[in-house]
């Protein structure tokens, strides 16, 4: 690789100044920094090392890895924190191998962790099982940087010994430990990180960052398509500068050709908060943590840098990975290789019955009262209320239409049927309620379907739902939508959670079902995002599983 320099003022975090300088590269390493005299420099651009996604689930932007780097580095993203176990809970250790070879095919600095909790839960059926002793096989490799989000945090409570296993072979090997407990706090917030897990993404209050930052956790503000927490937790940085990371966790492909880490950058900017303090959550702070081959604009580290017209909008006009120019003015660099196909799919179609809620199926209880007790008025039934912008739900009690020995939907108060169809097998399909989505006609169905990535789908009736599912059995996985005579579907070959096509595109075709999900009818900022969710058992208050409604709250189902 060639020399050549690039000029421009350069943001120094470290030293908190900002000055004019001339950088030199040689073989994809700075090998000098220079300040230079002002009237010499070419151009007003700022310099500032690249951002840094500090905990994203690849998958979740419906792209394999080499598509998401091609669309990141436009926003200055040169690296990212990557938990793959959204593809582990589908194809095992195949699919994180998949994930770090695939990543290996483009400049961009993926940092994957070891999948922690595959399955997620024993409450749901997922395609595949890491024990501690994969888990520790996954360690070792040095494209494996720590062990990804413990998300059974009652486990580690209760000193699970699987649990404690995986937690002890990162210790071992020197391997940060990322955390993943919502709302957890006090004594028990205690317990989880004196185990040794030293981060969180998951706090939704600013009570709750605070209680972690002061036990010395470190707290990753997440700002994604569906959980957004950052108005919550900003202002934290003030006080906690050295303690607070960004990330995105789950981004869909629309958004991500938007924006990135850049737009955080931005509104905390707005909002006040000093420069280097944002600089060092967005560049510094996760290099550090997670010990990452980044470089931070110092003289012999890899020219990982950026290129920004200004300290306000931060809009990306060059950005660097190890010396090679991957994206300038708005366009990337990278090319689109299309990448092979696994996936974990088998289950047939399915009939409109299948979907029914029958008189003494299904919430046998409260079906029973309303037979017996005089109707819909004597007796209510538990059910899932969607938040918008947020992971977690409440449970509420609802009274949905009954007629034909059938329990229905009611489109008027917004109560519509979820199920979740078992895709690894022919299986009875889960069904409840779920107020918030607000739909008016048709369905929603999606695989990706956190955390075993089962086929969750939302709709005001069983024909519609059915329909919906059948379009992603028919494509083994993706996404559908279901209203009047238009049947769309963005195929998802990959796992059923990521496409293999340019990623552009893929978010061409993504918006246009998300506008149809709206024309039905939904209300939520991101319909299938939210959706995604609805099965994700380790988030409170209520979910649906595979096998069941859930109560995150006992971690137990819901006696029906």
């Amino acid at each position: 690789m060639s020399s050549f320099s690039v000029a421009g003022n350069l943001v120094d975090i470290h030293k908190q100044r900002i000055y004019p300088a001339e950088i030199i590269v040689k073989n994809g390493i700075i090998v000098s920094v220079v300040e230079t005299p002002d009237s010499l420099l070419p151009t007003s651009d700022y310099i500032l090392p690249g951002f840094i996604d500090s905990h994203v689930h690849i998958e979740s932007s419906m792209l394999v890895p080499s598509e998401f780097a091609r669309l990141a580095v436009v926003h200055g993203t040169v690296a990212t924190v990557s938990d793959p176990h959204e593809i582990a809970n589908v194809c095992g250790m195949e699919g994180v191998e998949f994930m770090i070879e695939n990543g290996k095919t483009v400049p961009f600095k993926f940092n994957f962790g070891a999948p922690s909790c595959v399955p997620a839960t024993t409450f749901e059926t997922a395609g595949a099982s890491l024990n501690s002793t994969d888990v520790e096989k996954l360690l070792q490799r040095d494209e494996i940087k720590y062990l990804s989000e413990m998300m059974n945090f009652p486990g580690v409570l209760n000193e699970d010994e699987e649990v404690m296993k995986k937690i002890a072979a990162a210790h071992k090997l020197l391997k940060p430990v990322d955390g993943h407990a919502p709302g957890l706090r006090g004594d028990k917030a205690k317990q989880y990180i004196a185990a040794g897990i030293t981060t969180d993404h998951e706090c939704f209050t600013k009570d709750e960052a605070l209680d972690k930052l002061q036990n010395g956790m470190k707290v990753i503000i997440r700002e994604g398509s569906a959980a957004r927490n950052f108005e919550a937790l900003i202002d934290l940085l003030h006080d906690y500068p050295n303690q607070m990371m960004f990330c995105s966790d789950d981004k869909h492909p629309d958004s991500l050709v938007l924006g990135h880490i850049n737009q955080l950058c931005a509104r905390a900017v707005a909002k006040g908060i000093d420069l280097y303090k944002i600089l060092r959550a967005a560049c510094v702070n996760p290099v550090l943590h997670y010990k990452l081959d980044v470089g931070l604009l110092r003289e012999g580290e890899p020219a990982d840098f950026i290129l920004v017209k200004d300290l306000e909008h931060f809009k990306a006009v060059k950005t660097y990975i190890n010396g090679e120019l991957v994206a300038e003015n708005g366009k990337s660099k990278i090319q689109t290789k299309k990448s092979k196909v696994i996936n974990n799919f088998s289950c047939n179609r399915k009939e409109i019955v299948d979907f029914e809620i029958k008189g003494m199926s299904g919430y046998e209880v409260g079906v029973s009262n309303w037979l017996h007790q005089g109707g819909p008025e004597s007796s209510r039934i538990p059910a899932i209320e969607a938040l918008d912008g947020q992971l977690i739900t409440n449970r509420i009690e609802v009274v949905p239409q009954f007629g034909d020995g059938i329990l229905r939907t009611n489109i008027k108060e917004d109560i519509l049927k979820i199920v979740v169809v078992n895709r690894y097998k022919d299986a009875p399909i889960a069904k409840a309620f779920i107020k918030n989505f607000g739909l008016k006609q048709g369905a929603l169905a999606s695989s990706v379907a956190h955390d075993s990535h089962n086929i969750v789908a939302v709709g005001v009736d069983d024909e519609s739902i059915c329909e919906a599912v059948n379009l992603l059995i028919n494509s083994k996985g993706g996404v559908s939508c279901v209203m009047d005579n238009l049947q769309l579907v963005v195929p998802l070959p990959v796992a059923g959670l990521m496409s293999n096509e340019d990623g552009y595109h893929v978010a061409q075709q993504y918006s246009l079902i998300d506008k149809a999900a709206k024309d039905a009818g939904s209300t939520l900022a991101s319909p299938f995002m939210t959706l995604s969710f609805m099965a994700l058992l380790v988030i409170p208050h209520l979910k649906l599983s595979d096998l069941g409604l859930f109560d995150g709250d006992k971690f137990e189902f819901v006696p029906q």
